[in-house]
C-alpha cells in the first residue's frame, strides 16, 4: 500500500501542491476539500482539478523552453 502511494504522488500533476504552497495550507486539507466537493457536486472539481493540472504543466513546459536573450 505504501509503494502504490508513493507512486501515486510522484506521478501525480501536483495540483494540489502548487495549491498548497501558494494559499500556505497543507496538502492533505486540499485534497480531502477537492474529494468531498466532487461528491457534492457530481464531479465538478475533477474538471477544474484537470484545467489547473494542464495549466502548470504548460507553464513549466514553457519555463522550460524559454531561451535567454543572450543565447540568441
Amino acid at each position: 500500500m505504501l509503494i502504490f502511494k508513493s507512486l501515486i504522488e510522484q506521478t501525480a500533476y501536483g495540483v494540489c501542491t502548487k495549491i498548497g504552497e501558494r494559499i500556505g495550507l497543507s496538502t492533505r486539507r486540499i485534497r480531502v476539500f477537492f474529494i468531498y466537493t466532487s461528491f457534492l457536486t457530481l464531479g465538478s472539481p475533477v474538471i477544474i482539478y484537470m484545467i489547473l493540472a494542464f495549466w502548470i504543466n504548460m507553464k513549466n513546459y514553457v519555463r522550460e523552453k524559454r531561451t535567454a536573450v543572450w543565447d540568441l
